[in-house]
This record gives structure tokens, C-alpha cells and sequence, in this order.
């Protein structure tokens, strides 16, 4: 547990007492700025990040509340850029990766350390990968890295399958011909194109050769969910019967250091978006010896040893969390910040006057309330609307009667204006598909293409499906009918007496904003179809497993950042059998359309498969979209290298205070696009080593 002291009282008491003397108080336009600004003379920054966090581990936590701290306390092999999120050099100084883009190698800087002085290694990444993947640790993130041999085998307990000759079944021996499955590993067919890299990329060791050999035939390992795969394949059934069966180690994965400096990466097959990936959480280097040491207690602040640009020194939960510079880190010299207090809160209201008091200097994104917007967006120097790799949706129990009706699916979300809901929402963007417009321009163009060609036959736009989509009630009436529940006309309102609602809910966690659209949505539902759907909060440690796991019956609040800047970390939420779409749904034939998509090296054909996936979750109508934001959230002028970047995640080594006005970030609107020299030289010191091959 972390430290829990007399200041866990003393932000609540601070909040109470400066919402109430606020609450009431508006701003002039004819003032610069939005309440008190005035630059801290501590050097501190003073942020409010979110809900308490779920975990201080980086391979565990999902949400941004945790992302946001854990881009403080860790690093990995690359970093986001502070203002497009592209990979940039971290601890590994620059990259190589062989023509097939199945290998990868790393070369690391010589002098990265750990907050304890210990020196971080190409050891200390094998460890850290092996960890996250390990199916001990159950990461939720874990499927971000299936793409690594053998990662996904080994994550959900798989087998290889050994002959009493010694040899392993091969997997390319049991691939269908048509590509319509994907094997226990994500594969599906090779075809040739991808599959045994040269052997002589980088330093050639025993392991590349064992792991650059045909990929090896894996099953599941518990008994009942092998024996249902067996019973559905006669001739793998035959194959496997009476063989070996040896469980994929860590040891197996496609993860090598070559020597201290140097990491191997292997991929099963290429995967174009895997180097923009590697900045994630999930990816960030930990200290084996301190997590061997102090075992589930390692994340307390007495134990805890990070490798990013600041130290954890306090944590009292749901109160504070305080990080310091960490005078070991390898770019300390260019760590412009002391210290960083991380606020995790919620209510809106009350972060709003606490910005406005000065006591803190920035925002999360969706922080400024609707009824706030028209007096905050005066205020050009503060308040940030840029675009946003994010969208909004409900997730559907898609396998839980009454949702397992694909056309009672359908009526639910056909009966939410999203016009109306953006209008309520007054900053976001009415979405019809699940990966939102604007972000992916090519890719825009290639659903465009793609989703034209499979509406010719119901001789209907891809305009007119779309805005279709955004709102029909006398459609959604009609399906709902069809469904089997009929919707009658009662007095001035609909009403439809047959519908289970005791079977549904809506469930969502706790903020205001959430409460706010749930009860939007639920007044669509009653006006549009007469039926009223229970609405129910919870926290966010605990609606997460909830909602990973799928315990919900109906729906459930759900919303994705982009882990990177390709349309794939959308798509990828319902990939492989232990997918984070919290809907219950997995077909093999959609991984293997993915996996296809990210074999083919002609850019603008991977796009269009991957639209082609992206109309399959549409017409299966797995997740009901909603909309998609904008950042939507304030800071100081004089918080410095702080930018709306697509996904709200801040590099912290970037980001400064500056004492002189003069200097402050004036028009926001502009601040992706202005220069800022002392961030420019950092990021030019940084890419000149980065010789990507």
C-alpha cells in the first residue's frame, strides 16, 4: 500500500473551502487571463491528472489517469514527441529493422540509469517484456505487444506440441488455406512474404536462429478449451494427439539482448504501426531487483525504483502524488521542472476554481465543463481545442440476451441524436464510425473507397449511411419491433412494455460529465422508444475489471485515446480472444483480415483493409459510437513545452516553467505550430541520433 498520512484530509479541506468562495465567480473577457496567473517561484508544477490511479505499475494500469504519471516515473526505449506523439529517440539512442520488417534492434545509451544509480541494460528490457506478457501479471495492455513471437501463446497460457522425434509441429503445416482463421498465436497464414528473416541482421546469436526458424504450432494449454479447438479441426485433432505438449516460457519470446547495449525485437510478422507503439506504458523499463525485493509492496514510495526524469517521494491516495527530478536519470541536465504534484479529482467544478485560485497550473483534457465553455474559450492564451485521436462510445454485451440481438443493438443506437448530444456537450464531434474523422487523412480517404464499395448494393452513399447512423428514431422503432419488442404509441410518447429492462444497464464511471451524457442518452432512449434504462456509477478501480470483464449486462460507458498516431490502435481493440473491447466479441476471421492489413507493404491497400475490418465492427454493431472531442482542458501561459497533443500525454522533461511574461504562450490556437527554442534544441539534440534504418 502507499503512504497514507494527515494529508489525505488537507487537499479536501482546501478544495471545500475554495469551491465554495469561487463557485459563484465569473471572469471579465477584458482581463488576459482566467483568474489568478502568476508564475510559481518553486519551480513545481501543480496538475490535476485524473481519478486515483489504479496502479503504479506501467505493464498493469490502462487508463490515462495512470499514463500521465507513469510518463513521469518511467521511460522506455522511445518517447512521444511533446507535440504529434511520433516515436522519438529515449533510452535507445537510435533503431534499425531488416527489410521485412519482422526485426527490430536497439541500441541503447551507455549511460541510462535507474533512480538508484543501477545501470539500465538491454537485460532490464528482456525483463521488462517478459513481465508485461507474462500471464501471472493478467495486463489488460498485454495485446499491444502479440504482434512479438510467441506473445500471445505465451500471455494466455499456450503450448507447443512436441513429436516423439523431438521435433515441434509447425504452424504453417495447419494453416488454412483460404487465410478465413487465425491460429492460437494471431498469425493466421503466412504467406511467404514475412516469415524467417535473414539470419545475418545485426550480431547473429543461437537465439535469432532458433527464433528467426518456422514458427511452431501452439495450443491452448487448459485441457477443455483445447479439447473444443481439437473437436473443430479432425485433422489438427489427429496431429496433436498423443504428442508433448511443452508450455510457451518467457523464455521463448522474440526478445533478445544481444549484449548489454543492444535489443532484439522479433515480430511473428510485420506490423507497420509497432515502432510508434514502443513509447507506450506497457513497454517502460522497471527494475527487476526492487520488484524481486519488495514483491506486491515494490510500488510504495520507500521501495519503488523508476527510470524516467522524476522520482516518486510521496503518495497519499486520492489526495496527492509528488514526484522530484531524479538526479540519475541520463538526460537530468536538460529535466527543467523540480518537482511535480499530481491531484487525482474528478469534479469538475472544483478543479476549475482551483485553477482559477492559482493553486494548480494545468488541466486534464475534458476538464472545462459546457457551462463554463463560453466564458473559458475567451480566454486564447489558456484554453486548448485541438484535435483529439479519442473517441467516445457505449460497449455492448454483445453475447447477453437482449443485446445478443444484432437488430435491438441496432435500434439503441440509431435512437441517440448525436447532434443534439454534441450541441449538449458544446466541444465534441457527432461520430458515426469508431475511428474518428480528421485524425488519419489517408485513412480517411481509404474508408471513403472502401466502405462506397460495400454500400453499392443498398444503392446508398457512404454520406448518407453515415449521417444515417447519427440518428433515425423511426428506423430504431421499427428494428426494435422487428426484434420482437414492439414499440407502441402511447399518449404524446412512445412506449414499449415487453422490453426486459431489468436485463440492462447503463454503467459508467464516476464524473460529472459521464453522468451528464448517461442521462442524456437515457432521456433519448425514453423519448425515442419509450423504454428507461437504469443508469449506475462506479468508481475506477473498480468499473475497470468490470468492464474488461465484461460483468455488465446492456451497456457501459467507454471511450479510447489512441496509443499511437495510426488508425490500427483503434481497430486493435477488438483483436484476439482476450481483446479490450469489453463486448464479448472475438471472430478469427476479423484478426485475420488485420494481420493481412499489416503484412502488405503498399500503405494505401493496408488502409483499405483495415477499413474493410473497421465496416465489419459497424455492421455488427459491437459498440454503439457516440462522438469524438476535443482536448478541451487549460493551463498557465507560463507552463512552457506543455502541448494538446492527440492524445493529452505529456513528455514531463519537456515541459518548463517560465518566469518571464514576456515569454508566456500567448493564443493557444497557434501553440502547435509556434516555436519554442528551448524545447525545439532539446528535441533536435535528441532526433540527431536517431538513424533509423
Amino acid at each position: 500500500m502507499a503512504q497514507i498520512g494527515l494529508n489525505q484530509t488537507r487537499l479536501g479541506i482546501a478544495l471545500l473551502a475554495v469551491s465554495l468562495f469561487l463557485s459563484g465567480c465569473t471572469s471579465s473577457a477584458s482581463n488576459r487571463y482566467w483568474g489568478k496567473t502568476a508564475a510559481p517561484t518553486d519551480n513545481v508544477l501543480r496538475y490535476i491528472t485524473g481519478s486515483e490511479p489504479e496502479s503504479l505499475d506501467p505493464a498493469f494500469g490502462t487508463g490515462q489517469p495512470e499514463a500521465r504519471i507513469y510518463m513521469a516515473l518511467y521511460e522506455g526505449l522511445l518517447e512521444y514527441h511533446p507535440k504529434t506523439m511520433e516515436p522519438i529517440p529515449a533510452i535507445a539512442e537510435n533503431w534499425e529493422i531488416s527489410a521485412d520488417g519482422t526485426e527490430y534492434l536497439f541500441h541503447l545509451r551507455k549511460n541510462a540509469k535507474f533512480s538508484n544509480g543501477e545501470p539500465i541494460t538491454a537485460k532490464d528490457f528482456v525483463y521488462t517484456f517478459r513481465r508485461a506478457l507474462s500471464p501471472e501479471l493478467a495486463s489488460r495492455n498485454a495485446n499491444l505487444g502479440y504482434y512479438i513471437k510467441y506473445a500471445e501463446a505465451y500471455n494466455s497460457g499456450g503450448s507447443f506440441v512436441k513429436g516423439a522425434d523431438g521435433q515441434f509441429l509447425l504452424k504453417k503445416d495447419f494453416a488454412k488455406t483460404d487465410d478465413s482463421q487465425a491460429s492460437d498465436t494471431p498469425a493466421g497464414k503466412t504467406d511467404g512474404k514475412v516469415e524467417n528473416a535473414p539470419t545475418n541482421f545485426g550480431t547473429p546469436t543461437e537465439f535469432q536462429k532458433n527464433i528467426n526458424a518456422p514458427d511452431r504450432l501452439t495450443v491452448k494449454s487448459d485441457e477443455k478449451e483445447r479439447a473444443k479447438d481439437l473437436a473443430a479441426d479432425p485433422q489438427l485433432k489427429a496431429a496433436v494427439e498423443g504428442k508433448e505438449l511443452v508450455p510457451v516460457k518467457a523464455e521463448d519470446l522474440g526478445v533478445e539482448a544481444v549484449d548489454d547495449d543492444t535489443l532484439r525485437l522479433k515480430l511473428y510478422q510485420s506490423a507497420p504501426y509497432f515502432i510508434q507503439l514502443l513509447p507506450h506504458q506497457l513497454f517502460r523499463v522497471v527494475n527487476r531487483s526492487a520488484i524481486e525485493k519488495s514483491g506486491k509492496d515494490w510500488q510504495r514510495v520507500e521501495n519503488i525504483v523508476t527510470s524516467g526524469a522524476f522520482n516518486l517521494t510521496e503518495h497519499y491516495p486520492y489526495d496527492k502524488l509528488v514526484v522530484v527530478k531524479n538526479e540519475n536519470y541520463w538526460d537530468a541536465a536538460n529535466v527543467h521542472l523540480d518537482s511535480i504534484e499530481f491531484y487525482p479529482l474528478e469534479e469538475l467544478t472544483t478543479m476549475m476554481n482551483l485553477y482559477k485560485s492559482g493553486r494548480v497550473d494545468a488541466l486534464y483534457n475534458h476538464t472545462v465543463p459546457a457551462a463554463w465553455l463560453d466564458e473559458v474559450r475567451q480566454f486564447k492564451d489558456e484554453y486548448m481545442d485541438h484535435p483529439e485521436v479519442a473517441n467516445e462510445y457505449y460497449s455492448l454485451s454483445v453475447k447477453k440476451p437482449p443485446m445478443d440481438n444484432l437488430k435491438v443493438r441496432q435500434a439503441f443506437s440509431l435512437a441517440i441524436d448525436r447532434f443534439a448530444l454534441a450541441k449538449f456537450r458544446k466541444t465534441p464531434k457527432p461520430l458515426s464510425n469508431f475511428t474518428p474523422d480528421g485524425i488519419f487523412p489517408k485513412y480517411d480517404e481509404a474508408r471513403k473507397k472502401v466502405f462506397g464499395e460495400k454500400l453499392k448494393a443498398e444503392n446508398v452513399t457512404v454520406e448518407e449511411w453515415s449521417k444515417g447512423r447519427l440518428f433515425d428514431a423511426e428506423k430504431a422503432r421499427k428494428l426494435m419491433t422487428e426484434a420482437g419488442f414492439p414499440v407502441t404509441k402511447s399518449g404524446s410518447g412512445w412506449s414499449c412494455p415487453t422490453f426486459p429492462v431489468d436485463k440492462v444497464t447503463l454503467s459508467y464511471n464516476t464524473a460529472e460529465s459521464n453522468k451528464a451524457v448517461a442521462e442524456f442518452n437515457q432521456a433519448q432512449w425514453k423519448q425515442n422508444l419509450g423504454i428507461t434504462i437504469p443508469i449506475k456509477n462506479m468508481e475506477w478501480k473498480t468499473f475497470l475489471p468490470f468492464r474488461s470483464g465484461v460483468e455488465y449486462q446492456g451497456f457501459t460507458r467507454n471511450a479510447w485515446v489512441g496509443d499511437y498516431m495510426d488508425p490500427f490502435t483503434f481497430l486493435n481493440l477488438f483483436y484476439s480472444p482476450s481483446n479490450d473491447g469489453a463486448t464479448g466479441w472475438w471472430e478469427p476471421k476479423y484478426d485475420a483480415l488485420l494481420n493481412s492489413a499489416n503484412r502488405e507493404l503498399d500503405s494505401q491497400k493496408r488502409l483499405e483493409m483495415l477499413a474493410t475490418a473497421e465496416f465489419q465492427v459497424l455492421q455488427e454493431q459491437l459498440v454503439i459510437p457516440l462522438v469524438t472531442q476535443a482536448t478541451n482542458w487549460i493551463k498557465k501561459p507560463y507552463v512552457k513545452g506543455m502541448y494538446p497533443n492527440p492524445g493529452t500525454l505529456h513528455a514531463w522533461k519537456f515541459v518548463y516553467i517560465e518566469p518571464d511574461a514576456n515569454k508566456w504562450d500567448a493564443n493557444a490556437d497557434n501553440i502547435m505550430s509556434d516555436s519554442d527554442a528551448q524545447v525545439d534544441e532539446q528535441i533536435k539534440r535528441l532526433t540527431a541520433t536517431m538513424t533509423q534504418k
